[in-house]
């Protein structure tokens, strides 16, 4: 259980999950939270994070801070996306061991996972097949994170351990089309062609692939869940390394933005780009462990898709992201 006095470090508090993440414990009134950007803190740097947790001594740590992106960044930016992320993981894991830190939550991503991993996937499937081949560098730095979580449960006992979001959507997400996934990517384009009158619009790949999407507010509820309620024992049970946060529900890519299309208000037609790489096939995580623990998701689809437009329409019309 961690208190109202807990000091607790969020790792990546300006993007969307950590941001999530704060609002949920401000709104629960913990309040002594450690904060920093990127430019105050590199995460990158070895020295860095080791010196910040020297003199910040934080109690528990979530760890929401990566180098994120849609297939096009992933396909592109492979060395940085692996680089990048291996680092953010070894040097805050490791200080945290060094410093004492009492629990620490690290966020993954449903891509760990094989390409064709049955559905909907368990946790036990992890490094069962090969990984998609686009997002390969970012996956392995994942479960990297993942197996330096266990380790250090293993060999040290340390409360650590790892949780896997699906595909998550919401306020403060990156609507950037050279870099957004799926969701941001769909509302912005969506959005510019009934704001431009264009009768079509262009969706990357068949629209067949089907994907999970959790409203990131209900993946800050879970998290809040899990620090007071699940501790490492808990996790690592029957050789499993890590817990799946998500719905339990898919849709096809061509049913989302017809979900979408309602909730812009815009009547034009949709059209496939099938040379385009649609990525995995399908990825649906089987969610019934957290169930069975005590969690379930709460906001619906098209809820949540109303408030993510409405936050674009706030803070992102018209502006460069």
């Amino acid at each position: 259980m961690i208190n109202k006095k807990t000091k607790i470090y969020v790792a990546g508090h300006t993007g969307m999950v950590g941001s999530a993440i704060v609002r949920k414990l401000l709104s629960e009134n913990y309040n002594n939270i450690i904060l920093r950007t990127v430019n105050e803190l590199d995460l990158i740097n070895q020295n860095e994070t080791k010196r910040f947790f020297e003199k910040e001594k934080p109690e528990a740590v979530i760890i929401a801070a990566a180098k994120v992106g849609g297939i096009l960044a992933n396909n592109t930016l492979r060395a940085e996306f692996i680089y990048n992320n291996l680092m953010i993981s070894a040097n805050i894991i490791h200080a945290a061991y060094l410093n004492g830190v009492e629990k620490l939550i690290f966020l993954g991503s449903s891509c760990i996972y094989p390409k064709l991993a049955p559905q909907p996937i368990k946790e036990e499937y992890l490094l069962t097949d090969t990984l998609e081949f686009t997002n390969e560098p970012y996956a392995i730095a994942k479960i990297a994170g993942i197996k330096l979580c266990e380790s250090y449960f293993r060999q040290y006992n340390s409360n650590f351990y790892s949780v896997m979001p699906t595909n998550l959507y919401g306020p403060n997400d990156n609507f950037d089309l050279n870099s957004s996934h799926v969701l941001p990517a769909l509302i912005r384009k969506i959005h510019e062609a009934k704001t431009n009158k264009k009768i079509s619009f262009e969706i990357w790949g068949t629209g067949k692939p089907k994907r999970e999407f959790l409203f990131v507010d209900d993946l800050a509820d879970a998290i809040y869940f899990l620090m007071n309620s699940i501790e490492a024992k808990d996790i690592y049970t029957n050789n499993i390394t890590h817990l799946n946060i998500g719905s339990g529900e898919d849709l096809s890519i061509s049913e989302l933005a017809e979900k979408i299309k309602n909730v812009v208000g815009y009547s034009g037609k949709l059209e496939y780009d099938d040379s385009k790489p649609d990525g995995t096939p399908r990825k649906l995580l089987d969610v019934s462990r957290i169930n069975q623990l005590g969690w379930r998701y709460k906001t619906l689809l098209d809820d949540g898709i109303q408030k993510t437009y409405n936050w674009f329409l706030t803070n992102c019309d018209n502006k460069k992201r």
